[in-house]
C-alpha cells in the first residue's frame, strides 16, 4: 500500500501518477489510519493494493487533494463522523451524502454512494446511513439516523463514479467525547 499525505509536492507527484492507479483509500488525518485496520479486522474489507491519501479536513483540501485524480478510479472514504443516535463505535456505510445548512431553507442536491456490499463482514450492526457533510463541527442536530462528517460530500460533487464511505461513529455531537475517541486534545 502506497501512503501520501498532503503537500504542494505531493499534488504535483499525483498529478504525474493518479491516472495510472485505480484504488484509493482516502482519509482526512493521518491520526485516522486506525480506521483502516479496523474496517479491515472488523468488516473484512480488504484494500491492501488501493493507496491511500490523506486529504486534509475540509472543502478546500479535498478538493486539492483530489482534483486531478481519474473520475473513474474507485476511492474508499473511511473517516469519523458525529451521530444524535447511533451508539459509539458504529461502522455506518454512506448510501447517500447532502450538505448540511442549518440555516439554510432550499433543499441541497442529494448525492449518492455506490454500496460496499461488504461480504464475509464480521459485525452485524453495520447500518446504512445518510450522511451530511459541514463545515463545522456539528454539537447540535434534529436530524436522527444519520452521521456528520467534514468532506464526503465535497468528494461526491467532484463526480466520482465509484466512490464508496464508511464512517465510523466516534461522538454523539460532542467535542470532548471525539477527542477522547481520537486521543487528541481539546
Amino acid at each position: 500500500m502506497l501512503f501520501f499525505a498532503y503537500s504542494d509536492y505531493f499534488y504535483y507527484l499525483c498529478s504525474l501518477i493518479w491516472n495510472d492507479m485505480a484504488k484509493f483509500i482516502v482519509m482526512a488525518e493521518e491520526g485516522e489510519h486506525v480506521l483502516l485496520e479496523k474496517a479491515q479486522e472488523q468488516l473484512g474489507l480488504d484494500l491492501h493494493d488501493a493507496t491511500l491519501i490523506y486529504t486534509g479536513v475540509g472543502a478546500i483540501n479535498v478538493i486539492r487533494a483530489l482534483q486531478n485524480l481519474d473520475r473513474d478510479a474507485e476511492l474508499y472514504n473511511i473517516g469519523y463522523a458525529g451521530s444524535a443516535n447511533f451508539d459509539l463505535g458504529t461502522w455506518v456505510e454512506v448510501t447517500e451524502v447532502r450538505l448540511n445548512h442549518p440555516a439554510v431553507t432550499y433543499a441541497e442536491p442529494q448525492l449518492m454512494i455506490q454500496d460496499l456490499k461488504i461480504q464475509n463482514s464480521k459485525i452485524q450492526n453495520c447500518r446504512q446511513a445518510v450522511c451530511y457533510t459541514n463545515c463545522d463541527f456539528v454539537l447540535a442536530s434534529d436530524y436522527k439516523d444519520c452521521v456528520f462528517d467534514m468532506e464526503l460530500a465535497f468528494m461526491a460533487a467532484l463526480g466520482f463514479k465509484q466512490l464508496h464511505s464508511l464512517k465510523y461513529v466516534s461522538d454523539n455531537l460532542s467535542l470532548h467525547a471525539y477527542h477522547e475517541l481520537t486521543n487528541g486534545v481539546e
